[in-house]
């Protein structure tokens, strides 16, 4: 066991069986716990792994409505609370009021409590209208004031008509699990253009404050997207844009050439976010997932031979703006168009249509179809409708991975990008390959000929503690859409588990996942669209589109450890973009601390979840997000979950 820069701690295990030091020989200084390894199984088929609790942990009785879904503990207790929205609201706090978004308090795993109003999240700044929630379209939670407890920081679409005096906010945690607005003088405060469709709180130059990276999607009468940002956070609650200073630049689309949208140089039309360090150098990359079949845009993050801080567009270069399947003849709006116009350019690569297909595709879309023949042969209209980006190690080799969520419709061709994962390949500089869905199981089996996916959600969870990720996809807003769980049964291959051992869930849009309950295994939360739900594309809509919770009743079949990190004096309190590796005999895990990422924002919870099989201890690195990017290890117990404080110890909680 090595270490660097800082203090190792060994955390003695009792169980022996497992290379573990016996209590008996534990030295001075050392801890001692109570043995909790189990032996440790495979989960099977035939075995349920969720029992919905949704009546039993309130949330029927808030009428939870929300898609938009966020775990944090912001009261400070050890158990991950919830922020649950329905679009950026708006919310009454007067009796019969409508109500958008709730953020619900964990009470000690015995269900959960509205505490919105009473927390002050949704405070405005108008004190004629205490009754009125605040607007917003994104939030992140994150130790932005480094004063130990958990502040958010929300953005609202911009210009509004009217204009009811709401903008970006940071709220900043009392300490008391209540919120009080921050600075009136943030210049992050005086936008007044912004369309965000994500945000992600990260520390770019690793200064121990946290920055922000906004994606934007278009505002209603433009056809450009606008710019996305990188706002520097100097730890009091006020942000400044850098972006452009660090190499962050894209062109509006009425200035950009073809060439330039082909190279993603373009304006993301961004619908989600994310913040990870990709390259294993300390630098987060940034990125930014696309709709309308625009490349997504992925930053690379670097130091000059002057120590400065750069950001180069890598988008295309890695593999992430969009697939390699580019074959625009499969596109049947493009075969119609081709029918009815054989001379126009290339039409004579394009097979033949099925008039009958050639006349509902007019019906519903025009003469055109949906198609335009001098741009849609180009690559910038290849790529896909891209939600959610995950970051995660899926395959278990110690780098970061991608998980990505995308809307297929079965007209426009294979040449439209999947929701799959893209697996980093090691190398220098970065590259993602995408081996399909087919190679590694995450295929989907679509009922009849014309067919609609609206993956736009997902997330990753061990739910049997094997040590291995599975993966759940959130297809929602189309007929025949439900939420898809994966179980990885060895390492990059899934197989879908079947409906009888996890839940129905058609429409799915939205999903966290934690230990809500802190029994050692992950729960599960789910919300519903009731997007497409009239007339005929109705028929498998929830009414009402509740949000959903579901326990992981499987038990401690495996042994885990969950760690809650606090940065040191030189990172950000909440350890937000530290990685952690967790070894055991024959494979190792890594994770990041998430400041949120996906489609309008989701996060997942700070405490980090660790499958370990049947391994009694696991060998535990920490690289804290500081400036040295220092580095801890430890040795530590299966079954308990530990607050590790920078340069001190681990200390054992009881779940």
């Amino acid at each position: 066991m090595q270490c660097h820069r800082l203090t190792c701690a060994l955390l003695v295990i009792a169980c022996s069986n497992d290379g573990g030091v016996p209590m008996d020989d534990a030295g001075p200084g050392l801890v001692t716990l109570a043995d909790r390894c189990v032996q440790g199984s495979n989960w099977r088929p035939g075995n349920p792994i969720f029992v919905e609790r949704t009546e039993a942990w309130g949330f029927n009785a808030l009428d939870l409505r929300g898609t938009r879904l966020s775990v944090l503990d912001f009261d400070g207790d050890g158990f991950e609370d919830l922020f649950v929205r329905r679009g950026d609201g708006p919310d009454d706090f007067r009796a019969g009021g409508d109500r958008n978004r709730w953020l619900l308090r964990n009470r000690e795993g015995a269900g959960f409590q509205d505490v919105t109003e009473a927390s002050g999240i949704l405070s405005n700044r108008n004190p004629d209208e205490p009754w009125r929630g605040r607007l917003g379209s994104v939030m992140a939670a994150g130790d932005v004031d480094n004063d130990g407890d958990i502040d958010l920081v929300t953005l609202v679409s911009l210009p509004r008509d009217p204009d009811n005096g709401d903008r970006h906010e940071v709220m900043l945690n009392r300490g008391d699990g209540t919120f009080e607005l921050g600075p009136e003088d943030s210049p992050l405060r005086q936008a007044r253009t912004a369309v965000p469709a994500g945000l992600s709180l990260t520390d770019v130059d690793r200064d121990g404050y946290l920055d922000l990276w906004i994606t934007h999607n278009m505002l209603g009468s433009s056809n450009s997207p606008l710019r996305d940002e990188l706002w520097r956070g100097d730890g009091t609650g006020r942000f400044f844009e850098i972006g452009r200073s660090l190499g962050i630049d894209t062109k509006d689309w009425n200035r950009a050439t073809v060439a330039d949208m082909n190279a993603a140089l373009g304006n993301s039309w961004a619908w989600s976010s994310a913040a990870c360090d990709l390259n294993g150098d300390g630098i987060p990359e940034l990125l930014a997932s696309s709709y309308g079949r625009r490349p997504n845009h992925l930053w690379l993050g670097a130091r000059d031979e002057f120590g400065r801080l750069l950001y180069e567009n890598h988008s295309v270069a890695s593999g992430y703006a969009y697939d390699l399947d580019q074959d625009w003849t499969t596109n049947l709006s493009a075969q119609c168009f081709c029918a009815d116009q054989p001379t126009a350019a290339d039409c004579d690569q394009v097979p033949r249509p099925n008039p009958q297909v050639c006349d509902g595709l007019r019906q519903s879309f025009g003469p055109n179809y949906r198609w335009h023949h001098p741009s849609g042969r180009e690559a910038f209209n290849l790529g896909g409708n891209s939600g959610a980006t995950t970051c995660a190690d899926l395959d278990s080799d110690g780098d970061l991975d991608l998980l990505t969520g995308e809307i297929v419709h079965a007209d426009v061709g294979s040449n439209s990008d999947a929701a799959e994962a893209l697996l980093n390949t090691g190398e220098a500089p970065l590259r993602f390959q995408r081996p399909g869905n087919q190679e590694t199981g995450l295929y989907r089996d679509h009922r009849g000929t014309y067919w609609d996916e609206g993956i736009m959600t997902n997330a990753v969870i061990d739910f049997d503690n094997d040590g291995f990720l599975d993966v759940f996809l959130g297809a929602s807003d189309y007929p025949n859409n439900e939420g898809l769980l994966y179980h990885q049964h060895r390492v990059g291959k899934w197989r879908l588990v079947g409906l009888e051992d996890y839940f129905d869930n058609n429409r799915n849009h939205g999903v966290v996942v934690a230990d809500f309950d802190n029994d050692g295994d992950v729960d599960i939360v789910v919300g519903t669209s009731r997007m497409r739900c009239s007339g005929a594309m109705g028929g498998d809509c929830y009414s009402p589109p509740r949000t959903r919770i579901f326990e992981n009743v499987l038990g401690n079949e495996n042994n885990w450890i969950q760690l809650d990190l606090e940065g040191g004096v030189h990172a950000n309190a909440a350890a937000i973009g530290a990685q952690v590796t967790v070894r055991v005999p024959g494979s190792s895990q890594i994770q990041e601390v998430d400041g949120a990422h996906g489609h309008f924002n989701t996060q997942s919870d700070l405490s980090l979840h660790f499958g370990l099989g049947p391994h009694c201890e696991a060998e535990v690195e920490i690289r804290w997000p500081d400036e040295e990017l220092s580095i801890q290890t430890f040795k530590l117990q299966a079954g308990y979950r530990y607050r590790i404080v920078q340069d001190r110890a681990p200390e054992a909680t009881i779940p």
